[in-house]
């Protein structure tokens, strides 16, 4: 039968729809992965191993014990202190939007918790908030996250997924960057750990502060890490930039960060580093 001549809304002859939602397509390979078993596979490519993006709750999920995540400050919610807009859209009505499609008031979820029995404070970007932009409440956030850590003198542990600064706050966002920079500082001061797993993206704002300066820093393979993009760097530079250019891989053969860990042992290897600082704390 001619494409012309098919009633509306039905497939062509000897083809069947796919319904939607059930296969995913991999970012890297190309290959279609059906989504349960990729959801089983923690959302790692079953043909390449290329990690794709997990969801908030199901990362929490991942890496806390059960029952053992309390979050704090979970009321805060940006404002527009700007009252910026571009055109006729307004930044009050992108976060609304923001809120009612991830589920969080902002791009950050903090709180208390144990991993494998030992206490930390802990919080995660939520990138489906605005790409996980940093604002103020997101500042505020993790500052007070630092400065829980601090009072109980627990590891405080940052999962980093961030387009940058929210641009919609001017410089209101980039001063997050020196204030969580300052309370991580002051955790260095007390000699209480600070771990940073870097995540798929780490950029802007975020990576040029808190996010780079952990006492570890761990990130997931193939997660790209860095201030400016590649394609900004190279129109600035007029050079095209070596394959990899920041990546995980990249960026630990240049020592810029310590361990690139499968998702699956990232809990493990999180419980290990734990344990190794509480070592050192006894023997000190």
């Amino acid at each position: 039968m001619a494409w012309w001549s098919r009633k509306k809304g039905l497939p062509a002859e000897g083809k069947k729809s796919v319904p939607s939602g059930l296969w995913t397509k991999c970012e890297q390979c190309g290959e279609s992965l059906f989504e349960t078993d990729l959801e089983e596979n923690l959302r790692v490519c079953t043909a390449c191993g290329y990690h794709l993006r997990l969801p908030t709750p199901t990362r929490v999920a991942l890496i806390v014990d059960e029952d053992s995540f309390v979050e704090h400050d979970a009321g805060m919610k940006s404002t527009d202190p700007l009252s910026f807009h571009i055109d006729t859209k307004k930044y009050k009505d992108s976060l609304k939007r923001a809120e009612s499609k991830s589920g969080p008031a902002d791009a950050y979820l903090s709180g208390s918790a144990t991993i494998d029995g030992h206490a930390c404070e802990v919080g995660f970007f939520v990138f489906e908030f605005m790409g996980g932009s940093m604002g103020s409440v997101v500042g505020e956030k993790i500052t007070r996250q630092l400065e829980r850590a601090l009072e109980r003198r627990v590891p405080a542990l940052i999962f980093s997924a961030s387009g940058g600064a929210r641009m919609q706050e001017g410089v209101l966002s980039l001063m997050q960057m020196a204030k969580t920079s300052a309370a991580r500082a002051r955790l260095q001061e007390a000699g209480v750990p600070y771990i940073s797993v870097l995540l798929d993206p780490t950029t802007g704002g975020v990576a040029a502060s808190f996010a780079m300066l952990g006492d570890v820093i761990i990130t997931e393979p193939n997660a790209l890490i860095g201030f400016a993009g590649p394609r900004v760097i190279e129109q600035t530079i007029r050079q095209q930039l070596p394959e990899g250019f920041q990546r995980s891989e990249f960026l630990m053969e240049h020592g810029m960060i310590d361990m690139v860990v499968q998702r699956q042992d990232l809990k493990a290897t999180l419980s290990r580093t734990i344990r190794w600082f509480a070592g050192r704390r006894a023997e000190a």
